[in-house]
């Protein structure tokens, strides 16, 4: 006997295809464009699997999965929605659905969710116990294209759970929100999220920083821990790293979720020689890829336009986009990613004297971050930093300098930058941030440890 659909959506068009097309599978289907159709027919047995749009008219189809799984609790129910967001796949797994499909669909990545469906697999209520459903629209992560698609599917499903993930993705893609969304959306969520760069520590801080008495492990319990940069961690560290995960996990180790990123391919590296085989395996539990901004441009609109609501939040003027802005975004390769767009959105923000930001204002702020052949100036400019730091080394011969050289360095060319930034902002701390690129209390913190004036918030 073949399996019986009940297909739920009030799109007629569609329904007639996934009609057709399941039929052609062999499935008995029977269809309707309303939700309390569908409650009917599951309520009176009918049907072995579900396949729904989430929004019919004004009725939503998560407002009656709860009755619906306590009267069938192992009918499976699959949500299709254009409202692709994590949210939407969030909700679906709160609600109960066994899985979630974003429209527009291919027809056969639907009809093998429907073939997974019906073999069984993972207990959706089980996994709906361990997700709530979520509607606040101020996401860490946007965008509806398919390779986002695949990251909150992915995010849905383990978001939940205790297992170690393992985030890949380049500089400024977006690792951290994805860490915080994961941690968000799971029962640690009351509870702190830390992140820590791992980059260039030895095994001494690794040691101190990561498992001391006040170390980062302790900082998180009962939450989340971040540790970014996996891939820049020395071969002494990573060394280090392994042995005491290795011997926590024989004790007791603070009731920690770990969350681990990397810029470069951690598998790659570990058959080069070049990250240790045993850490990797440790760590690659569940692996998602994050792309890069270039391979999902449909995305720059809502980010875009994201980014200058959460601009004139932190204090900015109100801004919006015209579309051929928008398209001029488009044609830009983002090589800073999704970082390099923000602060291209918030020094917009800040700087354009008009309401809309155009796609001439656009192309003169990517003109403006471009970076082509040397100039005169950029040669100057490396020349006396490098005699500069001649001079430190010259000084400490036939020796080295002192420890602490990277800070003393960086705050030589700090100094003048935030100087520069706040005299041509007027003193204003707000759009000094948003033309340098980081947060405001960031700023502060900067100025203060530098000994410059604060200038003002607004």
């Amino acid at each position: 006997m073949s399996a019986r659909i009940l297909l739920a959506d009030d799109d007629a068009s569609l329904r007639f295809v996934l009609s057709q097309a399941l039929s052609k599978e062999g499935y008995a289907v029977r269809a309707t464009g309303n939700v309390a159709t569908l409650a009917k027919w599951v309520r009176e047995g009918e049907g072995d699997l579900v396949l729904s749009d989430v929004y019919m008219g004004e009725d939503c189809v998560f407002d009656a999965l709860p009755s619906l799984r306590a009267a069938r609790p192992t009918l499976p129910v699959i949500v299709m929605s254009a409202q692709s967001t994590v949210a939407t796949a969030l909700s679906a797994a709160g609600a109960g659905a066994y899985d979630y499909v974003p429209k527009p669909f291919d027809l056969d990545d639907l009809m093998a969710a429907v073939r997974r469906a019906l073999a069984g697999g993972p207990d959706a209520k089980t996994r709906a116990q361990a997700w709530k459903a979520q509607k606040d629209e101020d996401l860490p992560l946007i965008g509806r294209s398919p390779a986002m698609q695949d990251v909150y599917r992915v995010v849905a499903r383990v978001a939940g759970t205790d297992l170690t993930v393992l985030i890949e993705g380049e500089s400024g893609a977006g690792k951290e929100r994805v860490a915080r969304a994961l941690h968000d959306h799971s029962r640690r969520a009351h509870c702190p999220f830390v992140a820590v760069s791992l980059a260039g520590l030895d095994a001494r801080q690794v040691d101190q920083d990561l498992f001391g008495a006040s170390g980062k492990f302790t900082q998180a319990r009962g939450g989340t821990l971040f540790l970014e940069d996996l891939d820049e961690l020395p071969s002494e560290a990573q060394t280090r790293l392994a042995g005491l995960l290795h011997s926590e996990d024989q004790n007791e180790r603070p009731d920690v979720r770990l969350i681990v990123a990397a810029q470069r391919s951690l598998a790659s590296l570990a058959r080069q020689g070049a990250f240790r085989q045993d850490l990797f395996y440790r760590l690659n539990v569940v692996t998602i890829r994050l792309p890069p901004l270039r391979e999902r441009l449909d995305d720059v609109g809502d980010l875009a336009r994201a980014f200058l609501v959460r601009a004139k939040r932190e204090g900015l003027p109100e801004k919006s986009i015209d579309g051929a802005a928008i398209e001029r975004l488009k044609a830009h390769s983002f090589p800073g990613n999704v970082r390099e767009l923000e602060n291209l959105l918030r020094r917009a923000a800040a700087l354009s004297p008009a309401p809309v930001i155009t796609a001439r204002e656009i192309g003169e702020e990517l003109g403006m971050t471009m970076v082509a052949e040397p100039d005169r100036a950029n040669e100057d400019f490396d020349a006396a930093l490098s005699k500069r730091l001649a001079m430190e080394f010259a000084a400490a011969s036939p020796g080295l300098p002192a420890a602490g050289l990277y800070d003393r360095f960086l705050a030589e060319v700090e100094r003048p930058l935030l100087a520069q930034t706040l005299q041509a902002t007027r003193g204003n701390q707000i759009r000094a941030a948003a033309v340098l690129g980081i947060n405001r209390n960031t700023l502060r913190k900067k100025l203060q440890s530098l000994g410059l004036r604060t200038g003002r918030d607004d």
